[in-house]
């Protein structure tokens, strides 16, 4: 499940009790990365209130293109299953994958594929960002403000993705339940686990 040690949910107490069973209620089992966060029970609340702070002026689908685009480039499957699951509420199966490998659909306006590019470039080097990136947004009509969220998006996104991948964390086994065509393509880095993270100890 991970390279560390981690709390089986079975033995936590406390705060890392607390948080299994937030957990627990929200995805209807204790997802991988959790169990990753027993040691730091904190960091994750911390994560969750930063996370909601930076995605609140967002709109949904702003902010899943963002996101996804970026675990793509961090090449974190959990991510970018997760989030690929989730923009099936604005675009196909098909369109998704097609997101993932670049290409867009007519469904993807241009300012959403120059928002996508900029998160890329975040997520891939933010050194190499120049002004002309900045100002190509500005001329697709984004704000400083916006371009900020963009930019915080995918900066949160390669704190996430890097803190699991580091770990070893495995993409929770839940995974699989989705259709090969669309699991397979999204499957970037670590595969999907074979079995659920409680049953690893």
């Amino acid at each position: 499940m991970s390279f560390i040690e981690t709390m089986p949910p079975d033995e936590a107490s406390g705060e890392v009790l607390e948080m299994y069973q937030r957990q627990q209620s929200a995805w209807g089992y204790v997802p991988n990365y959790a169990l990753a966060f027993s040691h730091r029970p904190e960091v994750l609340a911390r994560w969750g209130r930063l996370l909601a702070e930076i995605r609140r002026p967002m709109s949904d689908r702003c902010f899943e293109l963002v996101t996804f685009v970026a675990a793509i480039e961090l090449r974190n499957t959990a991510c970018s299953l997760a989030h690929g699951k989730r923009l099936t509420e604005f675009f196909s199966e098909e369109e998704i994958c097609g997101i993932a490998a670049g290409t867009f659909s007519a469904s993807v306006t241009g300012a959403e594929q120059a928002m996508m590019r900029f998160a890329r470039q975040v997520a891939r080097d933010a050194s190499r960002i120049t002004p002309d990136d900045v100002g190509e947004l500005k001329a697709h009509g984004y704000t400083d403000a916006e371009i900020f969220d963009i930019a915080a998006t995918a900066a949160g996104r390669a704190f996430f993705t890097k803190l699991l991948d580091s770990l070893g964390v495995e993409p929770d086994a839940s995974f699989m339940k989705i259709d090969k065509s669309f699991r397979e393509p999204l499957t970037v880095g670590r595969p999907v686990a074979s079995k659920s993270g409680s049953d690893h100890h």
